[in-house]
């Protein structure tokens, strides 16, 4: 299983849901205080909300690819690296409510990707790095994020 995640910041975390619910015709896979992610098999999309500032647009948090092993995690990570991208390792990394593997790059537009793989269920919203280091790499323009303000999930 492989699928691609688009995870949003949105001010009206219960009207999203609702929204989602009705566009993607099913309900979420995960309710958390906060957080709510949806399994849509079709098409084959991990969209994940988290709760923003009230009365703020919608925004992009990041985008991921959702990865059934830590192997293909690790596959991607030697991929990325060999093909000269900037890559930033978390591993048992507790956010979004998972425990994850996972390897960050930053596309042109300075926009967090993912490849990640979820490990089993956490009560932790908030990213909690409990090996290797934590947040997104950096670029020219931004510096690499660090604890619970990176992205995750």
């Amino acid at each position: 299983m492989s699928r691609v995640q688009l995870a949003l910041r949105v001010s009206d975390l219960e009207g999203s849901v609702a929204f989602y619910s009705k566009l993607f015709g099913v309900e979420p896979a995960k309710r958390r205080p906060g957080y709510a992610n949806f399994a849509i098999q079709n098409p084959p999309l991990k969209l994940v909300l988290l709760e923003g500032e009230p009365a703020q647009p919608t925004v992009l948090d990041h985008l991921g690819v959702e990865v059934s092993t830590t192997e293909e995690v690790n596959a991607a990570t030697r991929r990325l690296t060999e093909s000269g991208l900037i890559t930033l390792e978390e591993n048992s990394t507790e956010c979004c409510y998972a425990l994850q593997d996972k390897v960050w790059v930053r596309g042109p537009g300075d926009e967090p990707w993912e490849v990640y793989t979820v490990k089993a269920d956490s009560d932790q919203l908030g990213k909690k790095v409990t090996a290797s280091t934590c947040g997104t790499p950096a670029t020219d323009n931004q510096p690499a994020t660090t604890g619970a303000t990176g992205s995750c999930c």
